[in-house]
Parts: structure tokens; sequence; C-alpha cells
């Protein structure tokens, strides 16, 4: 695994080792990055259920300004400490093990709004709507937020008065749900 492009370009990552932890593919990696390039220079970014940290330190290496890597397993917090000491990205990110929604409220205490939130859960373990609910409840998106959720191919997307769906984008087995804030 490794950064696909900006200041750290080919940089190596660690991985989680075992089968919890299940990293995005670099195809999928690249193709989300392309299309949100616009929006990522100075962004603030969430990225739940981080595993190894590599969507936001992905987003780092394009610009981003800050990163909030989320994840409630020992191994994958070590992981990612590690991947951000390798990177020395160490004053950009926040990194929590926290379940989910104990680290949304610990966010929403904290001040912290997001331009961009990464949904990766286990698939068909976690029930996604309530964190949905919570990010729009805790006020934890800015307003021209866009939320993704990575999911098996045939999960149907979220149904929120809090998001606007845009588009789901399909890359073999897996697809990606991509949300705006509503206005």
């Amino acid at each position: 695994m490794r950064i696909i492009a900006g200041k750290y370009r080919s940089r190596v990552l660690k991985s989680v080792e075992g089968q919890n932890t299940r990293p995005t593919l670099d195809k999928v990696k690249e193709a989300t990055f392309m299309r949100l390039m616009p929006m990522i220079e100075e962004s603030s970014v969430l990225d739940l259920f981080a595993g190894t940290g590599a969507i936001g330190l992905e987003a780092l290496s394009r610009g981003a300004k800050h990163a909030v890597l989320v994840d409630g397993s020992k191994a994958a917090i070590a992981v990612i400490h590690e991947n951000v000491e390798t990177l020395k990205a160490q004053d950009q990110c926040t990194i929590l093990r926290m379940d989910a929604l104990d680290a949304l409220r610990y966010l929403s205490n904290h001040g912290f709004q997001f331009d961009l939130v990464y949904l990766d859960p286990p698939y068909g373990k976690v029930e996604i709507g309530p964190i949905v609910e919570r990010l729009v409840e805790f006020k934890l998106l800015n307003p021209e937020a866009i939320v993704i959720h990575e999911t098996v191919v045939k999960t149907e997307p979220i149904l929120h008065p809090g998001l606007t769906f845009n588009q789901t984008y399909t890359y073999g087995t897996v697809c990606l749900h991509h949300y705006r804030r509503a206005p």
C-alpha cells in the first residue's frame, strides 16, 4: 500500500496484519481523489474507520491541512501512528482510538468541522445510519462538505435530510456513495 500522489507520492504505508482491516484499493483512491481535487486544498478531513490511515494521509499528501484518523482497533491505531510518523505528518493529524459514535461526540465537543468525511466501516458490520445522523446532529460538516461512504455493490445509499445524495461510483465489488451537506 502506498500514497499515490502529492508531496508523499510513492511513500509506502504499513498495513494492519490479518483480515480485520481491508485497505481501499489504489484504483478506488485514485479515482476518488481525482474527483475531489478542487476541494482538497486546505481542507479538513475525517477518516472514520481509518484502518491504516491511508485515505486521510492521501488527502494530506494532496494538500489537505488536517486529517482526523479514527479507528477502534488497537492494532490499527498502532499502524496509523507508524504511518503518520513515517511521513512526519504528526502536526497535521489527530489520531483517536475510539468507537465511531464516541469519536463523533468527542469531535463535536472539541469544535471540529470537516470538508471531507470518508466512511469505510467493516462491510455489513456497522449500521451507517446512526453515524450519518450524528455527523449532521453534531454539526460536524462544513457548508460545502462531501461525505463518501465506501461499501459493497448493491448497498443502497443512505437517505437523510441533512445530506443530498449525489452519485454512486462502482469499482468491481466496491461502490462509493457520494453525498453533499444539504443546504
